[in-house]
């Protein structure tokens, strides 16, 4: 996939009620914007594919909301380069746009964010509450409700 591919979102299965164009344009603004060009995928898909995934990758045999598979890059210019693909579960977006009280494109975009931060080297385990500030700024600045990291930690 290069960068200027127009479809960066794909599904497994596109569900009826997502706007696949709007998670589209979204997912440009976020390459165009967070990623300065920098091009992405992102598969939004069920909770047995992210289970195989993250046991397969990361050894944690357990689904989870969304994960982020970086590449190396060959250069410190972005432009024009992969970043990587993120996975996100649609129904674990569906659950927590409900839980959260937003809709379930807002949640899409709000894991697509979280997940687009991994690819660019964040790590809001380890970095001391670097990725939680980008976080709350780009989502400011997108106009998404509260993050991913701030759920978790308020």
């Amino acid at each position: 996939m290069s960068a200027s591919d127009d479809h960066i979102v794909l599904f497994r299965r596109a569900p009826a009620e997502l706007n696949r164009r709007s998670l589209e344009r979204f997912a440009r603004t976020l390459r165009g914007e967070v990623a300065k060009g920098a091009g992405f995928s992102c598969l939004i898909t069920g909770d047995s594919e992210l289970r195989r995934l993250n046991r397969d990758f990361l050894g944690k045999d357990h689904p989870t909301d969304v994960l982020s598979f970086p590449q190396p890059l060959p250069s410190r210019d972005r432009q024009g380069a992969i970043l990587g693909e993120i996975a996100i579960s649609l129904p674990r977006a569906r659950r927590q746009s409900a839980a959260f009280g937003h809709s379930i494109e807002a949640e899409i975009r709000i894991l697509m964010l979280h997940g687009l931060l991994h690819l660019l080297g964040m790590d809001h385990e380890t970095d001391q509450g670097q990725m939680q500030r980008a976080e709350t700024r780009w989502r400011k600045r997108l106009a998404l409700p509260a993050s991913l990291i701030e759920r978790l930690h308020p």
